[in-house]
């Protein structure tokens, strides 16, 4: 098949390669508003490159991976289905609730499938976290304690762009605990601190957040995220049941250390950050969608699903700007 990739920044890069392996992809064309940028990566991975995004979708691809600037996805996305192309897309689909409804209304019109990007569900110790918990070896679920934290802040240039924190990077938290554990949530109650670098309280953002939730089976969850982890990137996520606890994420890269006199040794290689931690989960989403792209294969990871974890993202916000709980009938769905 053929596949047309837009985006060739970080993220973008490393899909392109992973396609470019792929015994089912016959060809590749990259495309990116850096067409410079898009030639050097199609040079390096034997890839074609498109001189223009338009192109892409002229030029009679099968399928649209699509990992350009997130304020483009909505586009894209409405573009790809406007042209019965399968696609998958990085998250989010909008920083906001309004561009993502549009994208997803043009999807169910067109009757095509979108395959959203949160790799947590492709990786080997989420999976087994879920089989515990749907197979009740757990016993009763009763406290969920989810951690994602980043090495260093992005640029200060990005924030503005990217949502925020719960939008950018709790938002993997919000979907892998739906995932999970099968249940919805009903309330939340969310704070931050800007007390880090300035370019956050200039962004309007948080370098530091927390929030509880309540799922319907009245599960308790606390979820944190920062941008100011200097010992390493750090994902971690603890299942507490009546029978039985679990981490997630726990292992020799883990970038924490103990004060305990037997405790375990620090991480002598912690994880530097996302691409590395989560790169065997990567791979695995995109082998997912060439499946879905071909027809061997239901969907995975439907743009519906990124809506609810959005709506969560969007109700943590508005509880931390209001600070105050927020149910979860607040904030409008499809």
């Amino acid at each position: 098949m053929r596949i047309g990739l837009i985006g060739t920044g970080r993220i973008g890069t490393f899909h392109a390669g992973v396609l470019s392996r792929h015994r089912e992809v016959g060809a590749l064309v990259v495309a990116d508003t850096d067409a410079q940028r898009a030639r050097e990566v199609a040079t390096r991975i034997g890839a074609t490159a498109a001189p223009s995004v338009d192109e892409v979708f002229k030029w009679g691809v099968d399928a649209v991976v699509i990992a350009s600037a997130t304020a483009s996805h909505a586009d894209l996305i409405g573009r790809a289905a406007r042209a019965g192309l399968p696609a998958f897309c990085e998250k989010p689909i909008s920083v906001d609730l309004a561009g993502t409804l549009g994208a997803l209304r043009e999807v169910a019109e067109a009757g095509t499938v979108l395959q959203l990007g949160f790799m947590r569900r492709f990786d080997a110790g989420f999976g087994k976290a879920r089989e515990l918990v749907r197979s009740g070896g757990l016993g009763r679920l009763h406290t969920v304690r989810a951690i994602t934290a980043d090495p260093a802040p992005p640029p200060a240039e990005y924030l503005p762009l990217s949502g925020g924190l719960y939008r950018d990077c709790l938002i993997h938290d919000f979907d892998i605990l739906r995932w999970i554990t099968g249940r919805e949530v009903v309330d939340v109650y969310a704070t931050g601190s800007d007390a880090g670098d300035a370019m956050f309280r200039a962004a309007g953002d948080v370098d530091t957040a927390a929030a509880v939730l309540t799922l319907d089976d009245g599960t308790l969850v606390s979820a944190t995220a920062t941008r100011c982890n200097g010992s390493g990137y750090d994902v971690r996520m603890e299942l507490c049941g009546e029978s039985d606890t679990v981490v997630v994420g726990l292992d020799d890269r883990t970038p924490i250390s103990s004060t305990e006199p037997k405790g375990p040794p620090a991480a002598d290689r912690p994880w530097p950050g996302f691409l590395e931690r989560f790169a065997s989960a990567y791979e695995a989403e995109l082998a997912a969608f060439v499946q879905v792209a071909i027809g061997g294969l239901g969907n995975p990871c439907d743009g519906r699903e990124a809506l609810e974890a959005l709506r969560i993202a969007e109700a943590c916000e508005l509880s931390r700007r209001e600070r105050r709980p927020v149910r979860m009938e607040e904030i409008p769905g499809l």
